[in-house]
């Protein structure tokens, strides 16, 4: 648990970009790229390397005329949490109300997240560049407690997204945050901690809300409070069932936003979701203990408004190189956004009563013994006569187990799709809990051995697939089977070693952010690591199977906003942000750990990118 303090942020503006050097970039080829193969770095060493994002990297770039050219890469801060960028006379970081005015903390400062997380940066038919970005969380507390000097006030904040205008030079291909604003939810009912993000093949953003369980039941009743008293300033009670889900944004031209939450696609602690390229099948990620995969088929293609969940049994096949299991798919419902905001405005839900589900305390006849997102225990469950929509979109990870799917997946996060090799990719940032052995629990149906660095795994693709019921599944991507990746399982050491490090730093450990470039053949993998010192962006080709480091954040820092943009007016981009800094400092020599401890700046986050790839 990180700590965040009270005090006054000097909120003074900075250079959003340093100075172009000359040379930075190699001479293009008129040619198309061939291949891109990427040399990696070392892990950070120096207490420069350590406390900052940078990126040492080296990537040799293939011609199709033959022609070789060795690159660097460089990182590019486009912007810190506490920077003003344009016209915007508050810091990027900034939490806005319903109305669109700053929040401010009981001692008179605005409340400034230092959590930026998914990235979309897009390009319109107009030329016009917009970056959207997640502001995700913020916790006002000291060592899991809140602040004394804010005691009584609330644990987390109703969160933002902000949308950056964004200037590039057409020849060097440097970008750079000439103006932004904050997105309004209003209409929507506010955000509540917008994690993981991707984009449509329609070029808009999507985005998800995690982490909104309602029977945790004092974190259902804070969250509800804090957007009544601080989102709706008190003049609305905020409905727990309008949080938890996608939400796509539409930028126009001119920079003007168009928000919809896709009740449709259903409600849980969603990671990202991705669309496949048939416009109509999305994979989710569930982030937590004991969750699901889901699967949403949209109705039309690219439209999100309609369209039918499933959720996912585990058939366990092998313990071997992180698991592998069959996949069936059983069909929790068919709703639409509007069907499903009725819902919302109709069933209740309170900390001692739900219109949905009937609860017990123990086991009781008539009651189903499941486990769906608890941290421990079980729950007691009865579904209410004719409330079977009401809880596939509103319960969809309780539901799931309801109805035998499998909770037993455990930090569910990322999700990438490489059309070529059909496969979608999932990251299981840990590997223990529900993943393991336990007869005792109500269902067992995955049994593999603890791995807390975890896995990413692979899921292979058909078409003609049916559920569960026997009838067909309205998609030619329908995932069949699902098993780690070798190269990408990690390695938890035995003992920390001198940097902190509790897992290989030479793996991957901890997986979160995905993202496949199918020009680059390569799967990009950012790190939300606590066994890792430092966390790392990833690069994995999946034909020759190389992994390289290629961005390092500083220690304690998760790296967050992962996107590729295979080719913008002649260049690539790899985005990525962090934060939380500082969270975790292990490193052996107490000397270096103390200059760390008084140098990084927990308040303190960055939104930017990679630099040096030519456009694909």
């Amino acid at each position: 648990m990180r700590t965040k303090s009270f005090k006054r942020i000097a909120l003074t503006s900075s250079v959003l970009v340093g100075t172009i050097l000359a040379g930075m970039y190699p001479s293009h080829a008129q040619a198309g790229v061939k291949s891109v193969e990427f040399m990696g770095m070392s892990a950070p060493e120096t207490q420069a390397e350590l406390e900052s994002t940078y990126s040492k990297a080296k990537a040799k770039v293939t011609y199709t005329d033959g022609k070789v050219e060795t690159v660097d890469m460089n990182y590019v801060t486009l912007f810190d949490n506490t920077d003003k960028v344009g016209a915007n006379t508050a810091p990027a970081g900034t939490l806005y109300d319903a109305k669109g005015k700053p929040l401010m903390d009981p001692n008179g400062a605005p409340v400034i997240a230092e959590t930026p997380d998914a990235n979309s940066l897009l390009q319109l038919d107009n030329g016009e560049t917009y970056l959207v970005t997640h502001w995700e969380y913020d916790w006002l507390l000291q060592n899991g407690e809140i602040a004394e000097d804010v005691k009584g006030w609330h644990a987390r904040m109703p969160m933002s997204m902000s949308l950056t205008k964004i200037k590039q030079d057409p020849t060097t291909g440097r970008m750079s945050a000439v103006n932004q604003s904050n997105i309004d939810f209003s209409k929507v009912g506010g955000l509540w901690i917008p994690c993981a993000g991707s984009q449509t093949p329609w070029n808009t953003h999507l985005g998800a809300e995690e982490d909104y369980d309602l029977f945790l039941r004092k974190k259902v009743d804070g969250g509800v409070k804090a957007l009544s008293t601080l989102y709706f300033n008190n003049e609305k009670i905020a409905n727990p069932y309008q949080y938890g889900h996608q939400v796509e944004v539409k930028v126009n031209p001119g920079g003007t936003t168009q928000v919809t939450k896709h009740y449709a696609m259903g409600r849980a602690s969603w990671e990202k979701a991705r669309i496949l390229d048939d416009g109509r099948t999305v994979y989710f990620g569930d982030d937590g203990r004991n969750v699901g995969l889901f699967m949403f088929i949209a109705d039309r293609e690219n439209d999100l408004s309609a369209g039918t969940i499933y959720a996912a049994k585990w058939t366990q096949i092998s313990t071997e190189n992180a698991g592998k299991g069959a996949l069936s798919w059983i069909k929790l419902g068919h709703g639409t956004n509007a069907d499903v905001e009725t819902m919302i405005n109709t069933e209740k839900f309170s900390s001692s009563e739900s219109t949905i589900f009937e609860y017990s305390k123990e086991p009781k006849d008539g009651f189903k013994t499941i486990r769906a997102g608890l941290k421990k225990g079980e729950e007691y469950v009865k579904l209410n006569a004719g409330k079977e929509d009401a809880a596939a979109f509103l319960e969809t990870r309780r539901y799931a187990a309801y109805k035998g799917a499998t909770t037993e997946f455990n930090k569910m996060e990322g999700v990438a799709y490489d059309a070529q090799g059909g496969k979608v990719f999932i990251a299981m940032s840990y590997m223990k809990v529900g993943m393991m052995e336990d007869p005792k629990g109500p269902v067992d149906d995955i049994r593999l051995p603890k791995l807390d660095a975890g896995a990413t795994f692979e899921l292979n693709l058909a078409a003609g697939v049916k559920d569960t019921d026997g009838n067909p599944i309205a998609s030619n991507l329908v995932a069949v089977d699902m098993a780690g990746v070798p190269e990408l399982i990690g390695k938890d050491l035995a003992e920390m070693d001198k940097w902190g490090n509790k897992a290989d730093p030479d793996r991957v450990a901890n997986p979160d952010n995905l993202f496949f470039s199918s020009k680059m053949r390569t799967l990009f993998i950012g790190e939300d690591s606590g066994l890792h010192a430092n966390n790392y962006v990833w690069a994995f080709n999946v034909d020759t199977r190389k992994l390289s480091r290629i961005l390092s954040v500083p220690m304690g820092a998760e790296s967050t906003g992962l996107q590729v943009v295979d080719n913008m007016n002649g260049h690539a981009y790899i985005m990525s942000n962090h934060q939380h800094r500082g969270e975790r400092i292990d490193v052996a020599d107490t000397k270096l750990k103390a200059a760390l401890e008084k140098s990084l700046d927990k308040q303190q986050a960055s939104v930017g990118y990679i630099e040096g790839l030519p456009g694909m």
